[in-house]
């Protein structure tokens, strides 16, 4: 397998996760986003995923691309341990969670649309930050609620078992926390990050664990 990664990337940073989780090797081809422009935009990259994105995982001779697809692809071929649990109803939940980082959270704050904001808005650096900041600790309040009231945490989004869920929040928490975004309205989901970055798989995945890490 090769994952093309940026050390940075919370959507990276999910698939390496569960690559670990699984107990599967990969080599990773660095994709700086930042460095000439942005590497993802070079013209053998963009053959390999016309969205300019990473990651990307190649298992053979297929090319898979969007985070969460490439965990449930790996959930499926892998199936041990399960990231997704057989109740209909919990798996529903964890991806939910998941969804809500990837799809209302993290696209609001990724590499693009603050590169926008600088580039093209002309907005200055601290409004740049405090853009982040707003969308990061409104979101990650307000799932916040969604994971208490449900009540089905434990040390882990789902109890006491690993899933997809928390394979979303922990490189969320953990940029949060680069952002130095004021977390104190999401007490459960650090407490979950916490309990995580204690498991090897996870410590490995961080992004200053990673070859490429500056």
């Amino acid at each position: 397998m090769k994952l093309y990664s940026y050390f940075r990337s919370s959507a990276a940073f999910r698939v390496r996760i569960a690559l670990n989780l699984k107990g599967l090797s990969y080599e990773t081809v660095p994709i700086h986003l930042l460095r000439h422009g942005g590497e993802q935009f070079a013209e053998q990259f963009v053959r390999l995923n016309p969205l300019s994105l990473v990651p990307v995982l190649e298992d053979g001779g297929s090319v898979l691309f969007q985070s969460l697809a490439i965990v449930e692809y790996l959930d499926e071929r892998y199936p041990q341990p399960p990231l997704l649990p057989s109740d209909p109803l919990a798996r529903a939940y964890v991806r939910a969670v998941a969804l809500t980082i990837a799809c209302d959270i993290h696209p609001l704050n990724n590499t693009r649309v603050l590169r926008y904001l600088v580039r093209e808005l002309n907005v200055p650096e601290p409004g740049k930050d405090a853009w982040y900041r707003h969308w990061v600790e409104m979101g990650l309040g307000q799932l916040e609620k969604v994971v208490v009231s449900s009540g089905r945490s434990g040390r882990f989004a789902l109890g006491d078992q690993v899933t997809v869920a928390d394979v979303a929040i922990v490189p969320q928490v953990f940029n949060a926390r680069r952002f130095e975004c004021k977390l104190e309205s999401a007490p459960t989901l650090v407490a979950i990050c916490d309990h995580c970055m204690q498991l090897d798989a996870f410590a490995r995945a961080q992004p200053s664990a990673q070859p490429d890490a500056e």
